[in-house]
């Protein structure tokens, strides 16, 4: 059974206790933890300076009859999830895809959370980074982070969940998307989304010098510098304009990065 000490030790082999970092991850390696994601959160808090994870509400979507060309997305085609969705508000939980640590960062006492409808972020000894994002810069957040040296760890969860992969993109003059969420019981218009991240695991083998790795059992912590993920994606679409792309035929997102 693990706890509080293994996981602390674990985290703290990766060296990052001056350190900002974005984390996502997956629990169900790890088997049973005495008092759950909890503890997880407890032993990442505590092994580094400051921490951020992405709290997405994907159920906040709406796709509308008509919108912007070349837009990744088929309009008029969601009208049974267009009636289901909810108005985000803070205390909306984030979406189950996710996994359980951001809910469990959420609802930590000392956390504090961003307010964008689609993309929110949520933080503990990270404000002044959360403060960046915006309704049109989604993703800001992450290049604070990249900005201040932050990291991006990987609890048992390879690159196709990895966000900041996709601040990468931007940087790199990638086509971004719109979108559109309720908020505030109205419907807003949220550009800057990104495309798809399933084709991301590309990436690994450009990047494994630079990532550091814990192994515990059957589970993995891994740990790299934003900076240098940042510079590993513009790298890659600069030699290859489709480099990172999924290879589904049906992947709206993708296929519009391609026709363009």
């Amino acid at each position: 059974m693990l706890g509080y000490d293994e996981l602390k030790s674990a985290f703290q082999d990766l060296g990052l206790a001056n350190k900002l970092v974005i984390t996502h991850a997956s629990l169900q390696r790890f088997g049973y933890i005495h008092n759950g994601a909890d503890t997880v959160l407890q032993a990442l808090i505590d092994s580094v300076q400051g921490l951020v994870m992405p709290t997405f509400t994907y159920k906040t979507m709406v796709t509308p009859e008509v919108g912007p060309p070349n837009n990744g997305i088929t309009y008029g085609a969601e009208k049974d999830l267009n009636r289901m969705a909810e108005s985000f508000t803070p205390a909306t939980r984030s979406d189950r895809m996710m996994g359980i640590l951001p809910e469990s960062l959420r609802n930590h006492p000392a956390a504090k959370r961003t307010a964008h409808p689609i993309l929110s972020f949520a933080e503990i000894n990270a404000e002044l980074i959360l403060g960046t994002q915006t309704l049109y810069e989604p993703l800001a957040p992450i290049g604070a982070l990249g900005d201040e040296d932050g990291w991006v760890v990987l609890i048992n969860v390879d690159h196709s969940v990895n966000t900041s992969i996709h601040y990468g993109e931007k940087l790199a003059g990638r086509k971004q998307f719109m979108r559109w969420a309720v908020m505030d019981n109205r419907i807003v218009e949220c550009p800057n989304f990104p495309g798809d991240s399933s084709g991301f695991n590309a990436i690994a083998s450009y990047i494994k010098p630079d990532t550091r790795r814990v192994d515990m059992g059957e589970a993995f912590i891994e740990a790299l510098p934003l900076r240098r993920l940042f510079n590993a994606v513009q790298e890659l679409i600069k030699l290859d304009p489709l480099a990172l792309l999924c290879q589904r035929t049906e992947c709206e997102r993708c296929n519009a990065i391609r026709s363009s």
